[in-house]
């Protein structure tokens, strides 16, 4: 049974329409344990009902953004009377749902990234629908390192960069550096460590300032489209693009773009600063 009084493994923060997520276990790297998924999850479960916010950020106390499962609490499941079997079906089952909870979230989620995203770490960076890392973070998933390969961090490494590439790193258990991982397509942009947060925030509020409603929708679609054939990808988006188009907030924004002035929207968003801080990770 959990205990009450122990600390949140995450601290949520809340700019305007964008709600930061701090990885808050900086003593065992951030792991992802049984208590950080749950809060995770949780946390992004809230999050999902909350039309408040319009951007979610995960970010990370300390050295490393995250280290991956936590291998200490997942050897000490051995003990138990199935060697462990039990747990790790669970442990891995639960990660998989906070992983598949992100790109379903109605928001988009930006990771944060500094010094090391390993294993399931670097799972969770691929799961974000964006990245920023900060100079000098690495990343890998070398697990295979120690004799267990990175069969679920794979799934979302996979879909996030080439294939032959995410096998280099899966087999070899290697790490690459920001600027490869950039090159990549693992994070969007790398930037000085001084200004990583500044400079997520910065995205994250140039999102937020778009129409809520149709950032919404185009995420939804953006997820559903990459599952299908060519074809039907674009009846999909087809579809959106007509439900869209019927927003009396769209005919709003083309109308005012047509007469040149900024528009009146009844669903607002909010200026581009408004999820800027100035405070660094």
């Amino acid at each position: 049974m959990a205990d009450p009084h122990a600390p949140t493994p995450i601290r949520r923060e809340d700019h305007g329409a964008v709600a930061r997520l701090v990885l808050s276990s900086p003593q065992n790297y951030n792991a992802l344990s049984r208590e950080m998924i749950a809060a995770l999850r949780d946390a992004l479960a809230t999050i999902a009902a909350d039309e408040a916010v319009r951007v979610v950020v995960i970010a990370a106390e300390g050295k490393a953004f995250s280290a991956g499962h936590d291998l200490r609490q997942m050897q000490a499941a051995r003990g138990e009377a199935d060697g462990g079997r039990g747990a790790y079906e669970s442990l891995f089952a639960d990660c998989a749902a906070l992983m598949q909870a992100i790109p379903a979230l109605p928001q988009p989620v930006i990771a944060e990234v500094q010094g090391i995203a390993t294993a399931a770490g670097c799972q969770l960076v691929a799961s974000c629908d964006m990245a920023v890392a900060a100079e000098g973070t690495r990343f890998g998933v070398n697990g295979v390192n120690i004799g267990l390969f990175c069969s679920t961090p794979m799934v979302a490494v996979t879909r996030a960069i080439p294939a032959k590439a995410a096998f280099e790193l899966l087999t070899t258990g290697a790490f690459i550096d920001a600027a490869r991982a950039a090159e990549l397509g693992l994070v969007n942009r790398v930037v000085p460590a001084e200004r990583l947060t500044a400079e997520t925030m910065a995205l994250a509020g140039t999102v937020a300032a778009k129409l809520p409603a149709a950032i919404r929708m185009g995420k939804r679609a953006f997820q559903a489209q990459r599952g299908l054939s060519l074809a039907d990808a674009y009846t999909h988006a087809g579809e959106v693009m007509c439900e869209n188009m019927m927003l009396p907030d769209t005919d709003e924004g083309l109308t005012a773009f047509l007469e040149k002035r900024p528009p009146a929207w009844a669903d607002q968003p909010i200026s581009a600063s408004a999820g800027k801080v100035s405070s660094s990770q």
